[in-house]
């Protein structure tokens, strides 16, 4: 009966994790699937999965829309440079919170996470308003200065990573360095940083996928002066049609279709992707050690 029920078990458990799988993978398959397909394998009601005529022709009219190496560098730009801003400011944050007393404190640790509570959405406008006062809008400052002073995309949570994360790490070692003589500044930077390695980790990582999945703030902010690549993908349908106009003539009339819509979504996610498996290794190791406490 034991073995039966351990069969039982470990047949529920993989059953669970092949569905859940099988939910996170089947939009990704079904991209890569239809982003070769052509116009022929597209109207074939035989062809489900595997095209038989493949083609990297909607890769092309898909780069040649997107502006791809154009948008690509903005889109990096957008990203990268706000993400590292945002990670250290947070840092700086985390570890003021977690190892100084001053007066406000909990006061101050409230309203951030206020700000945490409070959708965008909320404040968009009287930031709007405000950049264009202070001529910051179209330009990639409107990302950089809120980064700077610690208030960039859900800046909120990663102040949340580091507080935690130096709450966990044993003062005894601070302490030991204090009796040497050792300044705040110092402790921070030779001592506190290079533990805090695993909260950077995480928090760059995740700035950076929502600083490059961001939408309304980016077409708030950037305009029409740098536009990413997942804007370039919001208008899509509109530029591909006004680069490639319907011509019923031509071999394959060069309407919009499902294919070359995928091939674009999968250009837009594919440096996302490659920074994943790059990262993965040191990403789960992050998470570990952030899971464990100091003392």
């Amino acid at each position: 009966m034991n073995k039966i029920k351990r069969i039982i078990q470990t047949f529920s458990i993989y059953f669970i994790l092949i569905l859940i799988s099988f939910v996170f993978l089947y939009p990704i398959f079904y991209m890569i699937s239809y982003s070769f397909m052509g116009e022929s394998d597209l109207v074939n009601p035989l062809v489900k999965w595997i095209p038989r005529n493949p083609t990297i022709g909607n890769y092309l009219e898909a780069i040649k829309v997107l502006d791809y190496s154009k948008s690509l560098w903005v889109s990096f730009l957008t990203s990268l440079l706000p993400s590292a801003l945002q990670v250290i400011t947070a840092s700086v944050v985390g570890y003021g919170f977690s190892r100084f007393k001053f007066y406000g404190k909990n006061f101050l640790f409230a309203l951030m996470l206020l700000s945490f509570i409070v959708p965008p959405q909320v404040t968009m406008i009287p930031q709007f308003l405000m950049y264009r006062n202070l001529g910051l809008l179209g330009t990639i400052y409107s990302y950089i200065i809120p980064a700077m002073f610690s208030q960039g995309i859900r800046n909120a949570i990663f102040i949340l990573i580091f507080y935690q994360f130096f709450n966990m790490f044993p003062k005894s070692i601070e302490e030991a360095a204090k009796i040497d003589g050792a300044r705040a500044g110092t402790i921070f930077f030779k001592i506190a940083v290079p533990s805090a390695f695993p909260a950077y980790l995480i928090s760059f990582l995740f700035s950076i996928v929502w600083y490059w999945n961001e939408t309304s703030l980016a077409s708030l902010y950037l305009g029409n002066e740098l536009k990413p690549l997942t804007l370039r993908l919001l208008g899509f349908a509109d530029t591909f049609r006004r680069l490639y106009p319907f011509n019923p003539n031509s071999p394959t009339g060069k309407n919009l279709n499902e294919a070359i819509i995928m091939a674009g979504t999968l250009l837009t996610i594919l440096p996302l992707i490659l920074i994943y498996f790059i990262a993965q290794r040191w990403f789960v190791e992050s998470i570990d050690r952030v899971g464990i406490t100091g003392e």
